[in-house]
């Protein structure tokens, strides 16, 4: 499922526009997107949770030539299911 399937899944499901739906799609994205980089955690009971995982600065080595090169440290958004959705799928 794409993001399109997912917008007309919202449409079918709730009897919004197409429009709408899209509005409502994009407007989760928004707010989940804008509190993880608060540094937030977004828990949605029964679905899962959405947070942030600082990764440390490391040192690789590229493929091509094997030198070492070094890795700058990053945030890694990190979602975790919740047991409703585990519950669902199995």
């Amino acid at each position: 499922m794409n993001k399109n399937d997912l917008i007309s899944a919202v449409a079918d499901t709730s009897g919004l526009t197409r429009s709408d739906a899209t509005k409502a799609v994009e407007g989760v994205f928004d707010a989940i997107t804008g509190a993880l980089k608060k540094g937030d955690e977004v828990r949605l009971v029964g679905f899962g949770t959405f947070s942030v995982a600082k990764r440390k600065a490391s040192t690789g080595r590229n493929p091509r030539t094997g030198e070492p090169m070094e890795i700058k440290a990053s945030a890694q958004p990190k979602f975790k299911a919740g047991k409703g959705l585990k519950d669902a799928v199995n």
